[in-house]
């Protein structure tokens, strides 16, 4: 499985290009992609999503949290904090699920480089 991030899902969905995308792409085609739950909420948080694609994405699997789901990712995202890098809640809960789950995730979002230390692989 291979999780897919807000940033390449929408560029994806927009017809844009990059490795992301090709990456997107190739998942989906594969059925090999699956959504941590935040970025499920932040894609059908667009007023504007056509029906259509709203099926769609509801089709993608999505990632189940684990038992102490909310505790690790409080501590993965006090680690990045420590170390001084930008930590945002969404990203973190992102990163963390993807940790539980031992999926890399595609993403165009340099702030997931910084999850790296915890052991999350980003793609491409």
């Amino acid at each position: 499985m291979i999780a897919l991030d807000t940033s390449s899902l929408v560029h994806y969905l927009a017809g844009s290009a990059g490795k992301d995308v090709d990456a997107v792409d190739a998942a989906l085609a594969h059925s090999q992609a699956c959504l941590p739950p935040v970025v499920l909420s932040e894609v059908l948080s667009d007023p504007k999503l056509p029906q259509r694609l709203e099926q769609a994405l509801l089709q993608i699997p999505v990632l189940s949290l684990k038992a102490g789901y909310w505790e690790r990712a409080g501590r993965l995202r006090a680690l990045a904090i420590r170390g001084g890098h930008k930590a945002k809640l969404a990203d973190t809960l992102i990163a963390q699920a993807c940790l539980d789950h031992e999926v890399p995730l595609v993403t165009r979002d340099s702030d997931f480089r910084h999850f790296g230390a915890a052991g999350l692989r980003v793609l491409p």
